[in-house]
C-alpha cells in the first residue's frame, strides 16, 4: 500500500493525489494536520532521504517560527519535524522500501506507472 502524508490544502499534495486518482492507484492518505509523525518515524525516514530534503526550510511555518535563527543541526531538525508536521516538505510518500518527497510528475511516472 502506498502511504501519502500531507495536507489536503497543499498544492503539491493535491497534484500528487490527483495523479494517483487519474491513474487508478489506490493510496492511504495520512493528514499531517490530524496525525503527528513520531521521532522514531522521522529517524527511519531520514535514513532513506537526507533530512534537508524532508525539512522544508522555505515554507511559511519555518519562517513564522523563526527557525533560521536557531541554525538547527540534523537532530534539531528531526525533533522539530516530530513536533511540527507542517515543517515537512510535502507530500511524503512511503512506497515499499522507498521514500519519495515532494511533487515531481516525471519521477512519479517512473516510480508508480
Amino acid at each position: 500500500m502506498i502511504k501519502v502524508y500531507g495536507i489536503k490544502t497543499c498544492g503539491s499534495v493535491r497534484n500528487a493525489l490527483k495523479f494517483f486518482k487519474d491513474h487508478n492507484i489506490e493510496i492511504d492518505f495520512i493528514d499531517f494536520k490530524t496525525t503527528k509523525v513520531d521521532l522514531k518515524t522521522v529517524e527511519k525516514w531520514s535514513q532513506k532521504v537526507d533530512i534537508n530534503i524532508l525539512f522544508n526550510s522555505k515554507g511559511t511555518k519555518y519562517k513564522t517560527m523563526n527557525l533560521k535563527e536557531l541554525n538547527l543541526d540534523e537532530q534539531g531538525k528531526k525533533e522539530y519535524l516530530a513536533n511540527e508536521p507542517m515543517l515537512f516538505k510535502r507530500p511524503v510518500i512511503e512506497f515499499g522500501d522507498k521514500l519519495i518527497v515532494a511533487w515531481n510528475e516525471e519521477e512519479y511516472k517512473k516510480i508508480f506507472l
